[in-house]
């Protein structure tokens, strides 16, 4: 995926303007949007690593130079790092409400499944 791809689904995922990502990095929201349609060619190394500190991604990640690793993963590995800063008792209640989402989400995909079968009838007939 190239740094354009990238820088968009970045920004895109994390619910940010063209603007605010500009005026976080100190640049135009042209300069922004000239990224993300790959019209910018060659960045400063000093705007990239604004941005990825901004996005909290490796450099190589939003250059392109990791094909191997999605925007998925870069979440889960910073998700795995705040996790192991967590004390025993933050780690313990995140784990509880993790596990009350899962339960949640299972109902209610067997409550949607209800919704959509028919009505079963027991007619006989005569």
């Amino acid at each position: 995926m190239s740094m354009s791809a990238r820088l968009t689904e970045l920004r895109v995922k994390k619910g940010k303007s063209l603007q605010e990502v500009a005026d976080v990095v100190g640049v135009s929201k042209t300069h922004v949007w000239q990224m993300e349609k790959g019209r910018s060619d060659n960045p400063s190394i000093d705007l990239l690593k604004k941005l990825s500190e901004y996005f909290s991604v490796p450099i190589q990640f939003l250059m392109g130079m990791d094909e191997t690793l999605t925007v998925d993963d870069i979440e889960a590995q910073q998700f795995l790092h705040d996790f192991r800063t967590l004390s025993e008792e933050e780690r313990r209640i995140l784990i509880q409400t993790l596990q009350l989402f899962k339960s949640n989400r299972t109902v209610a995909s067997s409550a949607s499944a209800d919704e959509v079968a028919p009505p079963r009838t027991n007619k006989l007939s005569a």
